[in-house]
């Protein structure tokens, strides 16, 4: 492994604008070099459908038949603000200059892949078949992932690059998320002559939130009002409130009781003032579990033991692209890849964990 290629890859990455939706000309870096690897590499069109400049892009570098393929997979897009990424180093950790994220989020999983990849050519290793995929939209609803050609993947067993924590990290349990999106409506009237014949949005939907358990429910399911908004004059009764609210849950069952109870409350609500909610709502993703023992979790644990890391298997409060693998019949675990301070400007990685994680991408690779 090149440690300074490597870490000159992860700095071209970082300096390629790829906001959500624009991900084209980082799509269009990561295919180039891919090819220059020796893959085979294409893309699909899924961004059409909600908006993207680009699709995902999938590679496949061809290796022993006898072995079971392994997919490898980061997302491209990053979250705002990201465009103008000026990266500075200090002290063997990568920052960015504290105006724009640093991107290592996902940038690092997609500069280990590579750069594993590069190495077993170069060093002519054996190894099985290698897919990858690196998604757009994650950062945006996992969009990328809940649209991509699975009939193009081969491999049953996938690791998605994309968590904080120290390299060894190993995420087995993940939750779904349910979002619920619409708008609370009410009757509009003057709000100082005959405010009796209006029906008061704002109040419907604030009795609505108010009979909500919301934020921690337990130790597994988590809710949250994220858009409650209304302009208005003070002299009109509030015809239309906007509301975005979501639901998470490690379990299943506990995740379609909590969108049921905050169902409830808006139709109790509705019913009381004498109003009506449009909207709809959206299963996102659902949650995956994974016991210690199994096989793929057992394979990193094993690798990450190869090259002198410690395994530390956890759970997160977050989805990924892992989520809607697990859903299309591909088993997936997510790992850290040392990324810190993620969706922030403070965002920071050390070069010792890109080190870990590509080789660890390197051993995974070769098993």
């Amino acid at each position: 492994m090149n440690s300074q290629r490597l870490v000159d890859t992860f700095l071209k990455y970082i300096q390629i604008d790829s906001e959500s939706y624009n991900e084209k000309a980082m799509a269009d870096a990561v295919m180039a070099d891919l090819a220059q690897i020796g893959c085979d590499v294409y893309t699909d069109s899924c961004g059409e459908k909600f908006g993207s400049n680009a699709g995902n892009v999938y590679a496949v570098l061809k290796g022993d038949e006898d072995k079971e393929p392994i997919l490898f997979s980061a997302h491209m897009d990053t979250v705002k603000p990201g465009i103008g990424v000026k990266p500075v180093i200090r002290d063997g950790v990568i920052y960015s200059d504290g105006t724009t994220v640093l991107g290592g989020d996902d940038k690092s999983g997609v500069a280990a892949v590579v750069e594993a990849l590069r190495t077993i050519k170069e060093e002519n290793l054996s190894h099985p078949t290698i897919e990858v995929v690196f998604s757009i939209c994650e950062e945006v609803g996992l969009l990328g992932s809940a649209n991509m050609d699975y009939s193009r993947i081969t491999a049953k067993k996938a690791v998605v690059l994309d968590s904080s924590g120290d390299a060894g990290r190993i995420i087995t349990s993940a939750p779904g998320q349910v979002k619920i999106d619409g708008y609370f409506i009410g009757k509009g009237a003057h709000a100082g002559i005959a405010p009796e014949s209006g029906i008061s949005a704002i109040q419907i939907a604030a009795e609505a939130v108010s009979n909500m358990k919301l934020l921690r429910i337990d130790k597994e399911t988590t809710a949250n009002i994220g858009t409650f908004s209304c302009e208005g004059a003070t002299n009109i009764v509030a015809e239309k409130v906007h509301f975005i609210a979501e639901a998470r849950s490690l379990n299943r069952e506990k995740l379609a009781a909590q969108t049921l109870h905050m169902t409830q409350c808006i139709d109790n609500a509705c019913k009381k003032f004498g109003g009506k909610f449009e909207g709809k709502v959206l299963e996102i993703y659902q949650p995956y579990s994974k016991p210690d023992s199994d096989s793929l979790v057992q394979q990193v644990v094993k690798a990450c033991g190869e090259v002198g890391l410690v395994a530390e298997i956890a759970s997160t409060g977050g989805g990924s692209d892992a989520n809607n693998m697990n859903q299309n019949g591909i088993s997936a675990v997510v790992l850290g890849t040392g990324m810190a301070n993620v969706h922030t400007v403070n965002e920071f990685i050390t070069i010792k964990n890109l080190e870990d994680t590509a080789n660890l991408c390197l051993q995974l690779a070769q098993m």
